[in-house]
């Protein structure tokens, strides 16, 4: 089982006041929020924004490691999970996009998108893409007493 909820760490920036987010798993991750709240939320986009620099770049993108003391965990959009995990499946593979594309039936642009971890692709199309691959998707759905 493989993780894509990341730890990150906030510091507050003293002169500007501003959050400063980094997270260990994902050295290019940076974001800031005004507040603790906002930090966190940024973090999601800065998440998502390392993870497509990841796969633009064709490195395996890191699973999330356990949170250390002092840290939040971040997670991303369900979506975003899946298709970071298509990619790393990919990787491990030796698949290319031409013969994940054959094996859907799709052509190579609707790979592309499929890989796009900020393109709005189906969830079926992602999970039917890591079928192909040996891979399933296991949902957990927990409660979290940290939303209010």
């Amino acid at each position: 089982m493989f993780k894509f909820n990341y730890a990150v760490k906030l510091e507050l920036d003293e002169p500007t006041g501003a959050y400063i987010v980094s997270c260990r798993d994902l050295p290019l991750m940076n974001s800031v929020g005004d507040s603790v709240d906002e930090a966190l939320l940024e973090a999601a986009d800065g998440i998502v924004t390392a993870l497509s620099i990841e796969v633009d770049a064709r490195r395996p993108i890191p699973y999330a490691t356990d949170a250390e003391p002092g840290e939040y965990v971040v997670s991303v959009p369900v979506l975003v999970a899946m298709k970071a995990a298509l990619h790393n499946a990919m990787i491990e593979t030796g698949t290319r996009k031409a013969e994940l594309a054959r094996k859907l039936g799709q052509k190579g642009p609707q790979i592309d998108r499929l890989l796009d971890v900020e393109h709005s692709s189906k969830v079926e199309t992602v999970e039917l893409a890591l079928h192909q691959l040996q891979r399933r998707v296991d949902l957990n759905v927990m409660r979290d007493d940290h939303i209010q």
